[in-house]
């Protein structure tokens, strides 16, 4: 199983230039959290820096995937995708309680003379424009794969990180424009990036489970493989068809009706192009197990 998309949109390209943002942007943050005296930028500067971890484990994730199958994995490696990002989820709940401790003991025991720096205000609004517009290409990536549960967990770090940025930006200029009774605006601003964080490690829990469990494909996708494999002269109609997603393509398993008249060799013959026109189909479908019914059989 290769990964699609043009040398600059493959998967496996854009994880690593994520690893290289995030660890910049991360940085960047962190230092101006210090500098500036803001937790809410210190919290921001977390998620990127927890971003640059989970993409680096993201990235190995998904080139374990696109092995090909072998004696021990003869389904290929796949699932390895969906069991990367619950660990990436994971991680995800484990930084959204430690940034909360901090910005929870912020507001217990303020600082003082601890007003952030006005300067972190331009800082963020960059950070917030670089980060929604590279969540909008990941996601898009994601879209074009199949979306794999890899670059969906990736694309929602990177809104989540838009979003956690643009939280701290309105807390900072709370705090700034509110003087003494606003300052622990940027506390609050903190634990509301930590919602997000938690929220956004839910939802790659989820995306995950459904992977890991085997969940149907959409009916969508089901109507185009019965679509394909009736497309198949010889082939008069589909009994069952179970459909089951690893990574970003589909395991295929499929029944094909034909004429009960049909030597052996014939409808062996019908079942090889059955699985050619769904692996050559547009429906990232990777594998195909063909049982031929004759046409007088009731279906099973």
């Amino acid at each position: 199983m290769s990964a699609n998309g043009t040398s600059e949109n493959r998967p496996d390209g854009l994880l690593l230039k994520g690893i290289l943002l995030n660890a910049a942007l991360g940085a960047l943050k962190l230092a101006g959290g210090a500098l500036g005296h803001s937790q809410a930028l210190v919290a921001d500067a977390a998620e990127s820096l927890l971003d640059t971890l989970t993409s680096a484990i993201a990235w190995t994730g998904f080139r374990l995937a696109a092995a090909p199958p072998d004696a021990n994995h003869p389904y290929g490696h796949g699932k390895a995708e969906a069991l990367v990002a619950c660990a990436i989820a994971l991680l995800i709940y484990a930084t959204a309680g430690f940034v909360a401790a901090g910005a929870i003991g912020s507001l217990r025991e303020p600082a003082p003379d601890a007003a952030p720096g006005w300067w972190t205000l331009p800082l963020l609004a960059v950070i917030i424009l670089v980060k929604f517009a590279y969540a909008r290409r990941v996601a898009g990536a994601s879209r074009a794969s199949g979306g794999g549960a890899l670059l969906h967990a990736e694309a929602r770090h990177h809104l989540a990180d838009a979003i956690t940025s643009a939280a701290a930006f309105v807390g900072i200029l709370l705090a700034l424009a509110g003087g003494e009774k606003w300052r622990c605006a940027d506390a609050w601003a903190a634990l509301f990036a930590c919602v997000v964080i938690a929220a956004n490690g839910t939802q790659i829990l989820q995306r995950a489970l459904v992977d890991i469990m085997d969940a149907a494909a959409p009916p969508e996708i089901e109507r185009a493989v019965r679509a394909a494999a009736l497309g198949v002269p010889g082939a008069l109609d589909v009994h069952k068809c179970r459909i089951r997603k690893s990574g970003s393509f589909y395991l295929v398993d499929i029944q094909v009706v034909v004429d009960a008249g049909l030597t052996v060799r014939r409808g062996h013959a019908i079942a090889h192009e059955v699985k050619d026109a769904l692996v050559r189909s547009p429906l990232r479908v990777a594998d195909v197990s063909v049982h031929i019914e004759p046409s007088d059989n009731r279906p099973r």
